[in-house]
C-alpha cells in the first residue's frame, strides 16, 4: 500500500515518481493499492486502485493538498486490503496516522523523504523553524524501517538530523517519451523562434521555493546574447500570477504533461533550472533527455548527472553570479551537436526500470526483516 499527498492528476515530480513506482510493482506481479487526497482523471484508468480519504488545501498552495486520517481509519483500510508493506511519501497527518496504524498491526513501513520541507518554511514567510521540523521529521522516520530518499546530498542532511536507516533510491527517465524527436516547429514557430534563435525554457513549478527572481535574471542574461529569444515557463503554482505581472515577455504555457511536455522540452534549446531546493530533480533528466543544454546548481541530480563543459553547465550551489555566468555559457553553447548528444546519452544511462527493481527489493526486505522479527523467541 502506496500512502502520499500527492498523486497524479498532480502534475509534480513527486506525483509522477510514484506513479511510476507504484505501477512498476504492478508491472512485476504485486498488488498494489493507493491511498491519497486526490480522485483519477476522468480520462484515466483507476490503476491501481486508489482509497480517497479527507484532505484540506496547503496554506498559500491551493493546487497541492493535505491528507488526514486516523488511526482506527487507516487500520480499517489495511484490514481490507491486508498489506505486507507500507510505502508512506508524505510526513502529513495522513502519513503520520498510517504510521502508527501500522506500528499497531506490526506491518513494516518503509517511507520516503521527497520535499525539503525546511526550505518551504523559509519561502512561506516560516524562517527559523528548520530545527523544529528536523525533529518532527526525525521523529516521523525513526518509526519507519528504511528512509528513503533520491540523492546522496539530502541523506547526508537526514543523517545529520539524526534519521536512521537512510537509503538512497534514484530517478529514472523515461526516454522514448522525453526525446529530440518531438521537436516540433509548429510549437516553436508559435514562439517566436526560427532555426537560428535559441529558445530558453524552465520547467516545473511556479513557486517561492524554486527561486524564480534567478529564474528571471537568468532569462535576462540570455537574452543578453541572444535578444530575440524566447524565454518560457511551463508549470503552474502559486507565482505564476505574480509572474506574469512582473515578466509579460516571458511565454507561458501553463501546466503540461504527457507527450505536450515532451514537446515543450524537445522544441526548446537551453534549460535553465535555478532551484536550489530539491531532493532530486526529475526535470533536469527529462531535458537532458530531451536534448537540452542545462545550467543548474552543482547538486543532487544536476551534480550526477552533468558533467560541466561536456554536456551542460553547473554553478556552486548558491553561488548566483555563477549560474548566470553558467547561463551564458549555455547560451553560448547551444547550437553545438556534441554537447546536445552527450545530454541525450547521459540521460539515457537512468532508466527506470533499475529503480523500480531497487524499490522493489527495499519493501521486501523490509517485510523479509518484520516476519523474522516476529518468528523470534521472546527472551
Amino acid at each position: 500500500m502506496l500512502i502520499t499527498d500527492t498523486y497524479p492528476p498532480d502534475i509534480n515530480g513527486v506525483a509522477r515518481t510514484l506513479r511510476t513506482l507504484a505501477t512498476g510493482l504492478v508491472e512485476r506481479g504485486h498488488t498494489v493499492e493507493i491511498v491519497t487526497t486526490v480522485p483519477c482523471a476522468a480520462d484515466e484508468p483507476d490503476t491501481p486502485p486508489r482509497r480517497i480519504v479527507t484532505s484540506a488545501p496547503v496554506p498559500g498552495y491551493p493546487g497541492l493538498r493535505i491528507g488526514f486520517s486516523t488511526r482506527a481509519e487507516m487500520a480499517s483500510h489495511f484490514a481490507a486490503f491486508q498489506p505486507d508493506a507500507l510505502y508512506v511519501a508524505t510526513e502529513t497527518p495522513l502519513g503520520i496516522a498510517s504510521i502508527l496504524a501500522a506500528a499497531r498491526a506490526q506491518i513494516p513501513v518503509v517511507s520516503g523523504f521527497h520535499t525539503n520541507f525546511q526550505t518551504y518554511l523559509e519561502n512561506y514567510h516560516l524562517p527559523g523553524l528548520e530545527a523544529f521540523a528536523a525533529g518532527i521529521l526525525r521523529w516521523i522516520h525513526n518509526q519507519t524501517a528504511r528512509t528513503l530518499t533520491p540523492s546522496a546530498d539530502t541523506a547526508t542532511m537526514l543523517k545529520h538530523w539524526g534519521i536512521r536507516n537512510v537509503g538512497i533510491l534514484g530517478r529514472g527517465v523515461d526516454t522514448s517519451l522525453f526525446s529530440p524527436e518531438r521537436r516540433s516547429p509548429a510549437l516553436r514557430q508559435s514562439w517566436g523562434a526560427t532555426d537560428q534563435t535559441p529558445v530558453a525554457i524552465y520547467v516545473g513549478r511556479v513557486a517561492a521555493e524554486k527561486n524564480l527572481p534567478l529564474l528571471a535574471r537568468a532569462f535576462a542574461t540570455f537574452r543578453q546574447i541572444h535578444p530575440a529569444a524566447p524565454c518560457v515557463v511551463v508549470g503552474d503554482g502559486p507565482r505564476l500570477a505574480s509572474l506574469r505581472e512582473e515578466h509579460p515577455d516571458f511565454i507561458y504555457t501553463g501546466a503540461r504533461r504527457g507527450t505536450d511536455l515532451a514537446e515543450c522540452y524537445a522544441s526548446a534549446d537551453v534549460f535553465l533550472f535555478p532551484s536550489s531546493s530539491e531532493t532530486f530533480g526529475n526535470v533536469v533528466l527529462e531535458a537532458m533527455s530531451s536534448g537540452l543544454i542545462t545550467a543548474a546548481y552543482d547538486y543532487a541530480a544536476p551534480r550526477l548527472v552533468i558533467r560541466s563543459g561536456s554536456n551542460g553547465w553547473l554553478a556552486p550551489l548558491g553561488d548566483e553570479a555563477a549560474f548566470l555566468h553558467a547561463t551564458q555559457q549555455a547560451a553560448a553553447s547551444w547550437a553545438e551537436p556534441t554537447l546536445r548528444a552527450a545530454a541525450r546519452q547521459a540521460a539515457s544511462d537512468f532508466g527506470w526500470h533499475r529503480v523500480i527493481e531497487e524499490f522493489e527489493a527495499e519493501l521486501l526486505t523490509a517485510i523479509t526483516s518484520a516476519r523474522t522479527a516476529i518468528s523470534l523467541p521472546k527472551p
